[in-house]
């Protein structure tokens, strides 16, 4: 007994383009049916049955160009160079960062062990600064011979108080 071909599954952005040209499609359908029973009664619902039925057409014809280019677009990214899977090039696997390390400068002789390279360590990434804080009032240095200030009242200059 003959094995049926699996088929695969389309691209995400496919299928929802499939499923918007589908309900464009259910509205132009019930847009032409409306405009031919309303055409038949002689009703005033035969203008605004036509003009969706317009739009529904209009929509319906947007969602299919949709479809094809999606479809390249989606056949593009399994033909690109490298790729293993379907949708390869979508995105990266997720897993440890790799890090490549640098090319030695210089070369050394055979009679010294080269010493091993250290494994990277990722760092963790910088925490938020707090927003900005006026730092608190700093009191100028007194000269010899001044009252010191008292909270809440002038200071010299708002005193008019000359200074030197």
């Amino acid at each position: 007994m003959p094995t049926a071909r699996r088929r695969r599954r389309l691209p995400d952005e496919v299928r929802t383009a499939v499923v918007r040209a589908v309900l464009c499609l259910a509205f132009t359908l019930v847009g032409i049916v409306l405009a031919a029973l309303s055409s038949y009664a002689d009703s005033w619902l035969m203008t605004p049955a036509l003009m969706a039925m317009g739009l529904g057409v209009f929509g319906t014809m947007w969602c299919l160009l949709e479809i094809l280019i999606s479809r390249q677009v989606a056949a593009q990214r399994v033909r690109a160079p490298n790729s293993a899977s379907p949708m390869g090039g979508s995105r990266t696997p997720a897993g440890p960062p790799q890090y490549r390390q640098p090319p030695q400068s210089q070369p050394q002789s055979r009679s010294q062990p080269q010493p091993q390279p250290r494994p990277r360590v990722p760092q963790p990434p910088p925490q938020a600064q707090p927003p900005y804080t006026q730092p608190p009032y700093a009191q100028p240095p007194q000269r010899p011979g001044t009252p010191p200030p008292y909270p809440g009242g002038p200071g010299p200059r708002q005193a008019g108080a000359t200074t030197r």
